[in-house]
C-alpha cells in the first residue's frame, strides 16, 4: 500500500509543471525548499521565498515536492501563499457580495480571509454592504495589493473582435438594457443578448456558454443562447429524452402544451421543443400517444 501510495504521489507530482515566473493573484506551480514548524517555504523565483502555512499543507509533504498555490498578500502585508481556491483570479470577471464598507471602500468576499478591497476610485456606483458587483480582479502595480473595479469597460473592447457567426463562447452575464442582456464576451468584448430570443433565467455574474449571432458592421456583437436550426435540436435531444425518462418513458407535454410550461419545465423556447420533438420521432425514438409522448 505504502508503495502505490508512494508511485500515485510522483505520478501527480509530474503532472504538475513548475512555475518559472510566479505572479502574485494567480495559481502557480512551486517547490518546496524547507519545512518548518509554521509551515512550508516555496521557491517563488523573483518573488523570494513564500510562506504556504502550516494549516494548508498536504499530507506527507517533503522537500522537493511541487505544490499548486495562489499567491496574494494577507492582512499583515505578507506575500503568502495557500491551496485554497478564491472565487477569481487577477484578469478574471466576478459577481462578489459586499461584505463590509469604510473609509478605504467597500470589501468583497471572495473566499479568502483577507476580503477583497474595491477602493471608492474604483466604484462605478458607491457600492452598499449586502449586495452583490460584478468586478473585474486586478493586481495594483505599486503595492503588489489585488483588488477589484466595477468600472468594467475600461477592461473591455481594448482587442479587436474576430469572431465568425456561431463561434462558441464564453458569457458572463454584465447587466439587463432596453434590449436584452449585456454581455462579457471570452473575458474580452462586451455583446448584446436580446430579450425576446433569451429562454432562461438571468442573473449579473452568470458564467454561461454562448454563440456569435452576427458582428455588425459598426463592431457591435449579437449574441445567442443556443446554436440555430439542426445544431439547436441535436443540443437538446439529450436533455428531452432524459425529462421522459425520468418520468418512467411518458412525459404529458406535447404540441398542444403552453410556451409557458415547456419553458418552465425544460427550459427551452416551444419552437425549439417543436423541432426536437419532430426530429426524435423521425429517427423512431418516441412516439406520440394519448397520455403525451412515450419513449420507444
Amino acid at each position: 500500500m505504502t508503495d502505490q501510495r508512494t508511485s500515485e504521489k510522483n505520478t501527480e507530482q509530474q503532472a504538475i509543471q513548475l512555475t518559472t515566473h510566479a505572479q502574485i493573484g494567480k495559481f502557480n506551480n512551486l517547490k518546496v525548499i524547507a519545512l518548518m514548524d509554521n509551515g512550508a517555504y516555496l521557491n517563488a523565483g523573483e518573488l523570494g521565498e513564500i510562506l504556504l502555512p502550516k494549516r494548508y499543507l498536504p499530507e506527507a509533504c517533503k522537500v522537493g515536492d511541487l505544490l499548486k498555490v495562489f499567491l496574494y498578500v494577507d492582512s499583515a502585508d505578507r506575500l503568502v501563499a495557500t491551496t485554497t481556491t478564491p472565487l477569481a483570479q487577477v484578469g478574471e470577471f466576478v459577481s462578489l457580495k459586499v461584505v463590509q464598507v469604510n473609509k478605504m471602500g467597500a470589501f468583497l468576499d471572495w473566499g479568502l480571509p483577507k476580503d477583497l478591497l474595491v477602493p471608492y476610485n474604483q466604484q462605478h456606483t458607491e457600492m452598499e454592504v449586502g449586495k452583490y458587483y460584478l468586478v473585474r480582479v486586478y493586481l495594483d502595480q505599486s503595492t503588489d495589493r489585488i483588488a477589484a473595479s466595477s468600472k468594467l469597460d475600461k477592461f473591455i473592447d481594448i482587442w479587436p473582435a474576430d469572431y465568425q457567426t456561431g463561434d462558441k463562447v464564453n458569457l458572463i452575464i454584465g447587466g439587463q438594457t432596453d434590449l436584452g442582456y449585456k454581455a462579457i464576451i471570452n473575458d474580452l468584448h462586451w455583446g448584446l443578448l436580446y430579450e425576446n430570443e433569451i429562454f432562461q433565467h438571468l442573473r449579473v455574474g452568470k458564467q454561461m456558454i454562448g454563440y456569435i449571432k452576427q458582428v455588425r458592421e459598426d463592431g457591435r456583437i449579437d449574441l445567442i443562447l443556443s446554436r440555430g436550426s439542426k445544431n439547436k435540436v441535436n443540443d437538446f435531444s439529450e436533455k428531452l429524452l432524459a425529462h421522459i425518462a425520468d418520468r418512467g418513458g411518458i412525459t404529458p407535454l406535447n404540441d398542444k402544451s403552453a410556451p409557458e410550461l415547456i419553458q418552465r419545465t425544460l427550459g427551452v423556447s416551444k419552437k425549439t421543443f417543436k423541432a426536437t420533438v419532430g426530429n426524435l420521432l423521425k429517427n423512431g425514438k418516441i412516439e406520440l400517444v394519448k397520455e403525451g409522448i412515450k419513449l420507444v
